[in-house]
This record gives structure tokens, sequence and C-alpha cells, in this order.
């Protein structure tokens, strides 16, 4: 019954009968009743004259569908973006300046729901696997080759002796490798890249050139406690005017970004001491300098650990940046110190006083002495203030090692 009722309907495909006038009413009931069966089949085969032909139904060709239309669509999109990439470098060797093309906010909300924080846990856990032994030496000159290592300076040359990428990440330098230096009053505190540096003008800081975030986002909001004197600000103007405590004095910042083949460790930048620390959860995008070209405000999405003080000067913070695969931020005298923690939340922040009543002064620190330790590579933004008559000894863009001189008097 079925075979006859489809050969029909084959016909009238064909033209061989009209559609309603060789058809009664019970006949098209009967064709509609057969052919059901036949969509609920993944596959039907229908053998012809000439060939074996098989169909699918439309259901399942049109769950197909979005897939290569994604693909297709998402590699379009990095096409576009690698092209731009390579326009921009293009100019930027004629010598011209390029406007910076900032992200809009869809793309820096699609960018945010990747869930970056999970990913990081798991690669730090991943890191903290013992390699085996055999396995240590190709692993690590894999690495090494891809990033620009130089092994040379390390205090331990002998691959074999880190035990998992952790322990070879965090490796140590060589006490001769970085010499301080002892003529400037700042230093860098960890090897990098400078992005940025300057004076902060209408509390709005550069990342990169063109590119700025809000300096009161960044640090937070300063609070009334005993080591921190200061009234909430009514204004960007009187929040910047509340850091800057002495006549006379500017504030000034400079950033550093670590790439993943540079030393892991950072340092205090000058002799200071630390009073209060301030941990922002958030985000782990990345923070290359094509990141802080295209997001504003990258620094102030991302997690981050604050720590303030003063100097000689007065003013004085470091902050560490946390980025991709860097959830783990560690500052050597702050234990109570967890990043990139499931039981903290985005959008808020935890406060802790180095300030004690036996301690009235906080944590000394001595420069070129050892702070912390980034997990893969980040970034390090140092705001101070200092007098006018400070002066950087930098370039933007340059290569920077930890001890090299960053400015003075």
């Amino acid at each position: 019954m079925a075979t006859s009722v489809v050969h029909r309907f084959l016909r009238l495909l064909h033209g061989v009968a009209p559609w309603r006038s060789s058809l009664h009413h019970r006949e098209i009931t009967a064709l509609s009743q057969s052919l059901q069966p036949l969509w609920k089949l993944p596959f039907r085969a229908f053998r012809t004259d000439a060939r074996k032909v098989h169909t699918a139904p439309a259901r399942t060709t049109f769950l197909l569908r979005p897939l290569p239309i994604l693909l297709a669509t998402g590699g379009g999109y990095v096409g576009y973006r690698q092209y731009e990439k390579y326009r921009e470098r293009e100019l930027e060797k004629l010598g011209l300046e390029i406007p910076p093309k900032l992200a809009g906010h869809w793309e820096v909300a699609l960018y945010k729901s990747v869930p970056t924080r999970l990913l990081s846990r798991a690669w730090g856990r991943l890191n903290q696997v013992e390699l085996p032994h055999w396995l240590r030496r190709p692993v690590y000159s894999l690495y090494i080759w891809t990033f620009g290592v130089n092994m040379k300076e390390a205090a331990v040359e002998d691959l074999h002796h880190y035990r998992n990428l952790s322990e070879f990440f965090r490796r140590k330098l060589k006490p001769q490798a970085r010499p301080v230096c002892g003529l400037h009053s700042v230093i860098s505190p960890s090897d990098g890249k400078i992005l940025n540096f300057g004076q902060v003008k209408n509390c709005e800081v550069e990342q990169v050139k063109g590119v700025t975030y809000s300096l009161e986002s960044f640090l937070g909001p300063r609070t009334y406690t005993e080591d921190l004197p200061f009234p909430p600000a009514a204004s960007c103007d009187s929040f910047k005017n509340q850091l800057v405590t002495r006549e006379g004095n500017e504030l000034y910042h400079c950033v550093i970004y670590l790439a993943p083949g540079d030393y892991h460790c950072f340092h205090s930048p000058t002799d200071w001491t630390v009073s209060h620390r301030r941990h922002f959860p958030g985000s782990l995008m990345s923070v290359n300098p094509g990141m802080a070209r295209w997001i504003k405000e990258l620094f102030c999405h991302n997690e981050r650990v604050v720590l303030t003080g003063d100097w000689k000067h007065g003013f004085f913070s470091l902050t560490a940046v946390g980025a991709t695969n860097v959830g783990s931020i560690r500052i050597y005298f702050d234990r109570d110190l967890h990043t990139n923690s499931p039981r903290h939340s985005k959008g808020s922040y935890n406060d802790f006083s180095f300030v004690t009543h036996t301690n009235r002064e906080g944590v000394p620190m001595r420069k070129g002495e050892h702070l912390g330790e980034f997990n893969l590579g980040s970034t390090i933004v140092l705001i101070f203030e200092a007098p006018k008559d400070f002066n950087f000894q930098l370039k933007t863009g340059q290569k920077i090692r930890f001890g090299e001189a960053l400015g003075s008097l």
C-alpha cells in the first residue's frame, strides 16, 4: 500500500497525473499518512534503476546548518581583525599615527562571557602536575623556543630540576643577572615592555597611547579608616588631590607588560612602606598590547591586587594585574591573599590593612627586594606622587629588565 502511494506521489511530481483531478480526497489522506513515518527515520534509501539514493530528513539538515555558519562568521571576523592589525603595522612603518579602534560594548560583553576564570584555575592545576623526568626537557625546550627564554640567567639551568610548569614559570635568577640601579630613585620592578608612562591628567590614566581608564575605578574609592585618613571623594579632581598629599607634587604612572617568556617575579621599585592591600576579583582577559589598545579600561575589568603606601615623596602604589591563565597573583608577605578564588565574586573588592596596633608603620620594602610573583606573565602598574621635576628615563615600547632605572629627580 505504502509503495503504491509513493509511486503515485512520484508520478505526480513528474507531471504524470494532474494534482487535483486524478486524486480523490481519500488518496490524498492515504498519501499523507503513508509518508509520515518516512520523516521520522534518520535516513531512508530508495532504489532506482540508475543508482541507490540516500536522503536525509529536512529536520536533520536544518540542525547541521548553524555550525558551518558559525565557523564561517567566526573565521571571517578573525581574518578581518588580522587584516586590520596588518594594516596598522604597515601604517606605523610609514610613521603615521593610527587612532585606536576601541571594542564595542557587545564585543567586551562577549569576551567577558568566556569562562576565563575557570579556565585559568584549570590551567593552574595543570601546571602543578609533576612531569616525568624524560618529558621535562622536551616540554621546557619547546616553551623556551616559543617565547625566547634566556635560561643562562636562571639560577638553575638544568631543565630536569623543574618538576612542573609552575616551578619553571617561577624560576629564580642568578644574583648577578639583574643588578639594581642605585643612582635612580625608582627602578623597574620586573622584566617587561613599557606600554605607557607619564603624568596623570584629569584623573585618566593611559594604559596605551590614546586608550585610558579611570584612576578611581582602577584604585577603588578612598575610604575613611585609620590607615587611610581621607574623606570620600566628591569629584574626580578631589580624588586625585587626595592622592597628592604634598604641595608642589604631581601624580605619575608607568605601565609594564610582562610577556610569557619574561622573568615572572616582581620586586620593590623603591624604598617604601606598604600600608594597605585591596584585591579586586574580576575577569581574566588577555592584557597583551593589542588587547590594551582595543578594550578601554581593560585593567579595570581584570582581577588585580593594589598595594598602597608611602615613600619619601608621598603616595606610592604598585598594582599587579591578572590576565588569562594568570589567575594566581602572590604577594610574599600577604598570606591571606587568595586570587582567582570561586568564593570571591566580580564587582567587589576586599581590603586588608597592614597597619595594626603593634605595627603603626606597615610593611617596609627595600628597593629591589622580592615582592611577589605571577604564574605566567601579566602587567604591573605604578602610580605615585613625586615633585614636578621627576623625569622618566624611558621610551614607549622599549624592553626593560628588573633593576634598570625608570626615573629619578
